[in-house]
């Protein structure tokens, strides 16, 4: 006896199990009822979607490095571990950075003094100058030794904040709230410019990737709701943009899902449904199927009874779901009538 066969003998001895209407117990017994509902096929005006596969990635996801050159003095993170923007998570070695901090200190200093001393000189020949007591090239020396020492303090003030700025590189911060993904390095590994440290990603939202045809995206708009799935859980995603992709006669669909909870994980395969206008569907009650392994059947009412009859089925909505092939519009199914056991499970 083969799967289908075993299958079939299964959901008729369910059917046989039910409790029986409208049957005689003589020789003439009628047509086997099935204790439901009857419901009758019919189309179903539905809104047409195209599957578009895709992945949901992270919303924020970045590799950090320095552009120092030094030794990692200190990992302050694990991978897993949840982090606050602007948090702390390497520190490098900067000891030379600071050494060269204070040699900058100091020539800011030297370069103001130099400076107060050319303003008070420019000052005394501007006043020679107006008695006729300093000629004109001592005027244009002080001017121009005043300019320089104006020149030197700027000079001197900029390459004290560029060694700030690479002072700052000594610290890896984490640039948004999210969670350590990976730890490049430990303490007393060499950091070099452009070097990964550590990667952080923000999953509190989830970005589905997906790739369609012109076709299918032309009424798709930024900031429309659009129905999706990660790892085959229903969620409600909003389209983020639609550009062209980067190989083919494709566009990409980017659409964001609130993850607050992280209950959604990154990476996921994902799918979101992209709206192609209307058609029509046969649809039954969820309620009517009848599984029997990968095989699904429902009872068909006609004049002979209620027979079992295997069918291929499609998409559910809203507690129905629709029969791509098995049944035919005007055709009658039944939905069982819950045992009493059922019943108290419900409740």
């Amino acid at each position: 006896m083969n799967r289908r066969t075993a299958g079939y003998v299964a959901m008729t001895m369910l059917a046989a199990a039910c409790t029986p209407q409208n049957r005689d117990d003589g020789p003439d017994r009628g047509p086997l009822r099935i204790d439901g509902t009857v419901v009758a096929v019919k189309d179903t005006a539905l809104d047409a979607v195209l599957d578009a596969a895709g992945v949901a990635e992270p919303f924020q996801r970045a590799t950090l490095s320095t552009r120092l050159m030094g030794t990692v003095v200190d990992v302050l993170v694990r991978e897993g571990d949840n982090v606050a923007a602007g948090q702390p998570l390497v520190r490098i070695d900067a000891r030379d950075l600071t050494a060269k901090s204070a040699q900058a200190s100091a020539s800011i200093a030297d370069a103001d003094a130099n400076l107060r001393e050319a303003t008070t000189h420019a000052a005394r020949i501007r006043a020679l100058f107006v008695d006729s007591a300093a000629t004109k090239a001592q005027l244009d020396a002080a001017e121009t030794g005043l300019a320089r020492a104006e020149a030197a303090v700027r000079a001197a003030k900029a390459a004290s904040a560029e060694l700030g700025a690479m002072t700052e590189y000594a610290t890896i911060r984490a640039p948004f709230t999210g969670v350590v993904t990976q730890r490049f390095v430990d303490p007393g590994a060499f950091a070099a410019p452009g070097a990964p440290l550590i990667a952080v990603q923000d999953g509190s939202r989830l970005r589905i990737v997906a790739h369609a045809t012109p076709d299918a995206v032309r009424s798709v708009r930024r900031g429309a709701p659009l129905d999706a799935t990660i790892e085959g859980r229903a969620v409600r995603a909003v389209v983020e943009g639609v550009v062209p992709a980067d190989a083919g006669n494709l566009y990409t669909v980017n659409a964001v899902v609130p993850n607050a909870d992280q209950a959604l994980l990154a990476g996921s395969t994902a799918t979101v449904m992209l709206p192609l206008g209307k058609r029509t569907a046969l649809l039954i009650p969820s309620a009517a199927l009848r599984r029997e392994g990968d095989l699904t059947g429902v009872l068909v009412r006609d004049a002979t009874g209620d027979n079992l009859r295997w069918v291929r089925v499609g998409r559910a909505v809203n507690g129905a779901v629709e029969v791509m092939s098995g049944l035919a519009g005007g055709e009658q199914v039944v939905v069982p009538a819950a045992s009493p056991t059922q019943r108290a499970e419900t409740r």
